[in-house]
């Protein structure tokens, strides 16, 4: 084990675009029916729901937060809805999966999205069996990342040491609050955040490309 992740027991780990590549544009079908639910909802044209979708995730966080706030919408239906994809965008990733195996200590899952969403990414990913629980929307009382309540009830509720505790995130923004709160953080550069600047490197401990390729370096002992 890399030296530098020798004291880690429990590794926390984002979900969309963090363990699987933001390329195979996963996202992006999500984001569609977003906007189809949006136009349902409000009865607007696609460019009108897309301008109050990115405005309820800049004000809000995520645009279910902001559905919820100003339009009342049940967060079981619109999730239900927009997470009703196909994945074949994404495979079984071997690599992906050793590494996860080979971590000491446990594994979480730390999501925006649901529970049922997120295991069946799991499962098609082939990585389920190697995480120990996961922390939904839901767990987080709908209060999505980057909110701190999130992070502090997953700690509360796993009893996890934030001092021997690793988040991975595609999102840098959503590593401030656990810096904040004491764990290491990681932030998975690979395209998917839409930040108009580089990222504080005060919140940012290490920058990875990939998790898989990362996990297999640090289990190697091997330095980035």
């Amino acid at each position: 084990m890399d030296p530098r992740f020798a004291h880690i027991r429990d590794w926390i780990f984002d979900l969309d675009n963090t363990l699987y590549p933001a390329s195979s544009g996963l996202f992006t079908l999500i984001d569609a029916r977003m906007n189809a639910y949006i136009r349902r909802l409000l009865d607007v044209d696609h460019a009108e729901a897309h301008r109050v979708q990115k405005a309820h995730f800049r004000d809000h966080g995520t645009t279910l937060a902001g559905l919820m706030a100003e339009h009342g919408v049940d967060p079981h239906d619109f999730l239900a809805d927009v997470h009703d994809i196909p994945l074949d965008r994404i495979a079984h990733d071997p690599q992906l999966a050793r590494g996860l195996g080979r971590l000491p200590g446990r594994r979480f899952i730390f999501t925006n999205g649901d529970a049922p969403y997120a295991r069946r990414v799991l499962g098609r990913l082939g990585i389920e069996e190697h995480f120990h629980d996961l922390h939904d929307i839901h767990a987080s009382d709908l209060r999505p990342k980057p909110d701190p309540h999130g992070y502090e009830l997953m700690l509360d509720k796993f009893a996890i040491d934030p001092a021997r505790a690793v988040l991975v995130e595609d999102m840098a923004k959503n590593l401030k609050p656990a810096k904040a709160l004491g764990l290491t953080t990681i932030w998975v550069d690979n395209g998917s955040e839409q930040a108009h600047h580089a990222p504080d490197p005060a919140i940012v401990d290490h920058r990875i490309t990939h998790v898989g390729d990362w996990l297999t370096q640090i289990l190697d002992g091997e330095t980035e």
